[in-house]
């Protein structure tokens, strides 16, 4: 299944406007980059993934809603896989993921 295209526009509006914001489709989704370093994205099947700092994720999991992100069965720490219902949680969450990604080192 495709990411929401809804979704992902949504996205790309909060992200506009914001400086080394670049998107890239990956895994079947589209992922959201500021300067390098993946902050959110629109991911296959519907929700998002969120990067955030690893020891805070811990913290916002409540396992219905908020999980942790599962690639080849391992978990990942700092990603969550967030299912969001109104634009007010897009917001929060493409929030906190940018604040984090913003805190990254830059990469080329």
């Amino acid at each position: 299944m495709a990411y929401d295209l809804e979704l992902a526009e949504h996205i790309r509006e909060l992200m506009a406007g914001q400086e080394g914001a670049t998107e890239q489709s990956m895994f079947g989704g589209l992922g959201f980059m500021l300067n390098g370093n993946m902050a959110v994205a629109a991911r296959s099947g519907g929700g998002m993934l969120i990067r955030v700092d690893p020891e805070a994720g811990e913290k916002l999991i409540d396992g219905k809603r908020v999980r942790p992100m599962v690639m080849r069965g391992r978990e990942m720490a700092g990603w969550l896989d967030v299912d969001v219902d109104t634009d007010s949680e897009v917001e929060q969450w493409v929030a906190r993921g940018t604040a984090y990604a913003r805190s990254l080192p830059h990469k080329k």
